[in-house]
């Protein structure tokens, strides 16, 4: 069978089975959401044992499942249980002079597809929000988490099983062709939409290549910027928080900038702390004088340095001469995902909120706050930094659509 046939028959299916979504009642589609977290739990030996197959073949941070992180994406799936309902809102209602009534509700988009790297959480957290949501899923992951996700997805279509929902609302694209990829974002009329999740090539090719509506998520290249009048000592937490936390997701910093007025008494601790902690820097002139004094190690920045997100223990460290200067820098490498500014001052914070053409903007505080879970929506389907329908981290509501419902008593249009 050619990939373009497998995707329409899968996504046939899984339209099929989202009449049992639709039909469901909110409780019982909470209800399968948390049977759908105490089979991980239940499961977690299985699940490890699957995760260590996909580690030995290509390790690292982002592919890892451990007991704790595991336990970690059941709980997300638990908060996403009790939250509100996103299905049947009424975002807008009114009655017009002849009669007719007007209601527009949310509904869902129907079948989606998930384009996604390496991170099998990404697995669960795609697969509870469309449940959640009303929508199927098509979940293609990457062949170097194949035994991670292929588990996951049994977990939760085992899950489903027990209940009135068809698990065929989820359902695992095979990840061992890539021209499954090229046939589920050629999908148009079959998919409703395509949302990419992974490197900034990965979404790169999806956005290119889709004629699929698609939901750009985005690659993180996030800034610290300290500012003049920092409290360096909320300054210095933050931006090691923001890099070294974990480094390998989006919402970790790859670039600090500092305030020439701080520079002089921040940089010699911020950048001893960096290599202390096994940041590999990557510096402007100025910066790299001061750490070649400390005995640290720093090569000079290039553009591409700036622009890169690294996903690893590297970081770009500059000075600059104002607060426009930073959110000059910011607009020319960033990526519009998350920015985090350190200052006492309210007028340098409203202002670096104005200019920050970003989804998301901290004040005091750490990049790493840019995520779904932190925020209160459990988990999430990605960070968007477009600026079409959602944008920033997307939880249920995000994945919803509109629907006008419009009532009459026999009126017609003359």
């Amino acid at each position: 069978m050619d990939a373009s046939t497998l995707i329409a028959q899968l996504a046939d299916r899984a339209r099929i089975a989202a009449r049992t979504l639709k039909s469901a009642t909110y409780d019982e589609r909470k209800s399968a959401l948390l049977l759908i977290a105490e089979e991980i739990t239940a499961q977690s030996a299985q699940i490890l044992k699957a995760n260590a197959q996909d580690m030995a073949k290509e390790p690292s941070d982002r592919l890892l499942l451990t007991p704790e992180r595991i336990e970690a994406i059941a709980d997300g799936v638990r908060q996403v249980a009790n939250l509100g309902d996103p299905l049947g809102l009424i975002l807008r209602e009114s009655t017009l002079p002849n009669g007719l009534h007007l209601k527009q509700i949310s509904v869902p988009f129907g079948v989606v597809g998930m384009v996604y790297e390496a991170r099998p959480n990404v697995t669960i957290d795609a697969a509870v929000i469309l449940i959640a949501s009303g929508n199927a899923a098509l979940l293609r992951g990457s062949s170097s988490a194949a035994a991670s996700n292929a588990i996951l997805v049994d977990v939760v279509r085992g899950a489903l099983a027990k209940t009135s929902i068809s698990p065929d609302v989820i359902v695992l694209v095979p990840s061992d062709d890539r021209e499954n990829v090229k046939a589920l974002l050629h999908a148009r009329g079959k998919v409703d939409l395509v949302i990419p999740r992974g490197s900034a090539s990965l979404i790169r090719m999806v956005v290119d290549e889709s004629t699929v509506p698609t939901i750009e998520t985005g690659a993180g290249v996030c800034h610290v910027y300290v500012d003049e009048f920092a409290d360096l000592d909320k300054a210095l937490p933050i931006v090691m928080n923001s890099k070294t936390h974990r480094p390998s997701v989006c919402n970790a910093a790859e670039t600090l900038l500092v305030h020439a007025s701080v520079a002089g008494k921040f940089l010699p601790v911020v950048l001893k702390n960096l290599s202390d902690a096994g940041v590999l820097l990557h510096c402007d002139t100025a910066t790299q004088k001061v750490a070649q004094g400390l005995g640290i190690k720093a090569t000079l920045a290039t553009d591409e340095n700036w622009c890169t997100e690294y996903g690893v223990l590297e970081m770009n460290v500059g000075i600059v001469a104002s607060l426009d200067d930073a959110i000059t820098h910011i607009a020319r490498f960033g990526t519009n995902h998350t920015e985090a500014i350190v200052s006492e001052s309210a007028t340098s914070a409203d202002r670096f909120i104005a200019l920050s053409d970003c989804a998301a903007v901290m004040v005091n505080a750490s990049t790493r706050f840019t995520d779904g879970e932190q925020m209160g929506f459990g988990a999430e389907i990605g960070i968007s930094n477009q600026k079409l329908h959602a944008r920033g981290p997307m939880g249920l509501e995000a994945m919803t659509t509109t629907t006008w419902i419009v009532s009459g008593n026999g009126q017609i249009r003359r």
